[in-house]
């Protein structure tokens, strides 16, 4: 009798503990709600926290919990309150919608992909998945989610840029540029946007549209480099824009002396603007910095055969072919150079 009595007095103060957790657990998180609705983000979790502690499975305080420090921007904690409310229910649908997006902003694009297949209804749901996809190099399921995403949204500048870069990423450079200069129209601020289609157009050898590209981004705050200006001068040279070219570019040389790539493509196109005086000069150039320059020597060759002294040309021309016989097929081009 005495075990019984034993036994139904626990059984009683087990049922009168669970009922004080359960009235303590609602008590803090209505006080959580009323500090919510004031927007006192950080006293609400307090009491979120405190609720969740007389009753661990309290899904209504995990989830709001989560959102308030998402208003705190504590990423961290909220994706662990998310996180825990999948475990408990892997159909929770707030769960599965924040955690998408978490494991988005994480760069975990796997985990994004495989929460976000599950928020069906969700808005923002194939724009996660493809812009996952398109972040783990699945090229042709990003552009087909995000042809959708923007049908739906015209101004979303990020989804239009992105089926721009995942073409550029195929080296379907025509495909890419007018996604990215819509995307640009969108949002006149990205000025990586700006050098990116410069570099399509000059790709695509549209060098006018390329120089045109490449100041804007600089206007818009782009670094100007060595590399970037070496990009605009050859730019400029090849929409026949030469002297802007010519100034950039011996700038860049002026930094780095004795650079035979700049003095050669400076060769090669004044060549090609039958300026052939100056062909010669940045020739002289090279030779002087090797006497071997068998490709300066049989460009000087041509531009002196194009000036009318034929027999001194096509010497040097035989000259340079002797010391790089593979010159020898050059013979066979036309007038454009010698693609130095």
């Amino acid at each position: 009798m005495k075990i019984q009595a034993l036994l139904l007095s626990c059984i009683v103060f087990t049922n009168t503990a669970i009922s004080q957790n359960a009235d303590s657990a609602t008590f803090y998180f209505n006080k959580g709600i009323v500090e919510r609705d004031a927007k006192r983000y950080l006293l609400a979790s307090v009491y979120f926290d405190k609720a969740i502690s007389f009753k661990s499975r309290n899904t209504a305080a995990v989830e709001e919990d989560g959102y308030a420090n998402l208003a705190m921007h504590k990423t961290d904690i909220a994706i662990r309150h998310f996180s825990n409310l999948y475990q408990q229910d892997p159909s929770n649908k707030a769960a599965i919608k924040e955690l998408s997006a978490l494991y988005f902003s994480y760069h975990q694009y796997a985990k994004a992909i495989e929460v976000a297949n599950k928020c069906i209804g969700c808005a923002n749901t194939e724009r996660i998945i493809a812009m996952s996809s398109y972040h783990l190099e699945d090229y042709a399921t990003a552009v087909k989610g995000l042809l959708n995403v923007i049908t739906k949204d015209p101004a979303d500048a990020e989804a239009t840029y992105t089926i721009g870069r995942s073409y550029l990423d195929m080296e379907l450079y025509a495909k890419a540029v007018p996604y990215y200069t819509k995307a640009i129209a969108l949002d006149t601020s990205k000025n990586v946007w700006m050098n990116e289609v410069g570099l399509l157009f000059f790709n695509l050898n549209d060098f006018k549209q390329a120089a045109n590209y490449f100041l804007k981004a600089a206007d818009h705050g782009y670094p100007v480099t060595n590399d970037f200006n070496e990009n605009l001068g050859y730019a400029f040279i090849y929409s026949g824009q030469f002297e802007k070219g010519e100034k950039l570019l011996l700038s860049i040389l002026a930094k780095k002396p004795g650079n035979k790539d700049i003095l050669r493509d400076i060769a090669e196109a004044s060549y090609k603007q039958k300026n052939f005086d100056k062909s010669l000069d940045y020739c002289r150039q090279l030779i002087e910095l090797d006497a071997n320059d068998a490709k300066a020597l049989y460009q000087a060759g041509l531009c002196f055969q194009k000036k009318g002294q034929k027999e001194k040309g096509q010497s040097m021309c035989d000259n340079a072919i002797k010391l790089d016989p593979s010159l020898s097929g050059l013979r066979q081009k036309n007038d454009g150079g010698i693609g130095l």
